[in-house]
């Protein structure tokens, strides 16, 4: 059985606040409607044509002829991040909020960290990315010393010049703040932030990686005990510490991942899942607070989609999602607590399919399994549903 599921994750393109959105200051939060608005109406026909103006309407797109499954999930994990809706997908619910640190690590944490690299820091703060090393990227090349920092998620970021630090020694210092971080300060993600340039000029480079932290076995290590190959592209290998992910093939931005995404689905066979994170809507303008800047890279990858669709084989399964919110129509930075859109499609099927509202995300991993016939105790398949229209 050569059987495929292509999984496209949106990063940040969130559907509308969650039921318990209030609890984190998120209850007006909507990035994919109030993108649209401040757009003036978003072009995005290939994914109406999968239904995604029937999830909740959306200015400029239309709910009419769609060919294929849609719905909504709803998040259990507690808290809004990255890691959170990733684990939730293959079976991890994360029912404590991982530790955040608003007002920077505290001297144990940061003390054992210098001594394990040998060099003194600065920051050690919550902090937008970019805004911290345009404030203290010319101290830390006249010093050396690496730039420390955190967001509203459970991170610990660390920034470093390339011509300063070199990326291997980064990583470095990575794989040894992920050693220290551990039991109450088992943060979710360390995140090296490798940059170039001069003062006003800084850029963060496309060498950023993640050092997620272990939670145990997932949907992605069950697959592998069954021989499906599992293909992580963007930050997918990062996300998961390459648990679970047979090959890994890391990219700069959406184009590439999409340019990857299509060239795993000619050369790869089967059975297997080619699962990518496309990050450039949070990177880039989620977290910039930049709306237009987002509409137009939802409108990119929609221009695009007709390809990933013409590459599928009668039966590839195609799931696009997302992970959380972080609409940039808000005055916060951060990401939002919202649920997320899931479009599912086959070649064969012909009609639409309302997915309703999914209690998780991890239905999203419990459809995968049913399709490759792995039993998995987590979730809800919507994959019955789904092909019932094709017979």
């Amino acid at each position: 059985m050569n059987r495929r599921a292509i999984v496209i994750v949106l990063d940040s393109v969130g559907i509308g606040a969650a039921p318990d959105a209030d609890l984190y200051g998120d209850e007006h939060a909507n990035t994919l409607a109030n993108v649209a608005a401040a757009m003036g109406g978003l072009r995005i026909p290939h994914l109406a044509g999968l239904g995604v103006g029937r999830i909740c309407p959306l200015q400029g797109v239309s709910a009419d002829a769609v060919r294929g499954g849609y719905g909504l999930m709803i998040p259990q994990s507690a808290g809004k991040d990255t890691t959170n809706g990733h684990m939730e997908f293959v079976g991890v619910t994360l029912r404590n909020p991982l530790p955040t640190y608003p007002h920077g690590f505290p001297p144990a944490v940061m003390d054992s960290f210098e001594r394990a690299i040998g060099r003194r820091t600065i920051g050690n703060r919550a902090a937008s990315g970019t805004e911290i090393i345009a404030e203290l990227g010319e101290e830390h090349r006249a010093t050396g010393r690496p730039i420390v920092y955190t967001s509203a998620d459970s991170v610990f970021q660390i920034a470093a010049h390339e011509d300063v630090i070199a990326v291997s020694e980064l990583y470095s210092m990575c794989e040894k703040a992920r050693a220290i971080l551990t039991g109450p300060h088992a943060v979710g993600r360390v995140i090296a932030r490798p940059f170039t340039g001069t003062q006003g000029h800084f850029t963060r480079t496309a060498h950023r990686r993640d050092y997620s932290r272990d939670f145990g076995p997932t949907l992605l290590t069950a697959l592998m005990k069954r021989g499906i190959h599992v293909v992580g592209i963007g930050k997918i290998e990062d996300i998961y510490g390459g648990r679970g992910i047979g090959e890994g093939i890391h990219t700069a931005n959406n184009e590439e991942g999409i340019a990857e995404t299509l060239r795993a689905m000619q050369r790869v066979a089967g059975p297997a899942v080619i699962f990518t994170n496309l990050v450039d809507f949070d990177m880039l303008y989620g977290h910039r607070n930049d709306p237009i800047g987002f509409g137009r890279a939802v409108e990119a990858f929609d221009r695009l989609l007709p390809e990933i669709i013409a590459a599928l084989r009668n039966d590839d399964l195609l799931l696009i999602t997302a992970d959380h919110g972080c609409d940039p129509t808000t005055s916060s930075t951060d990401h939002s607590r919202e649920c997320v859109p899931i479009l599912a499609f086959q070649s064969r099927l012909q009609n639409s399919v309302n997915l309703g509202e999914r209690s998780t995300f991890a239905d999203l991993g419990a459809t995968i399994a049913e399709y490759f016939g792995v039993p998995w105790p987590v979730g809800n398949s919507f994959y019955t549903t789904l092909v019932e229209d094709a017979r």
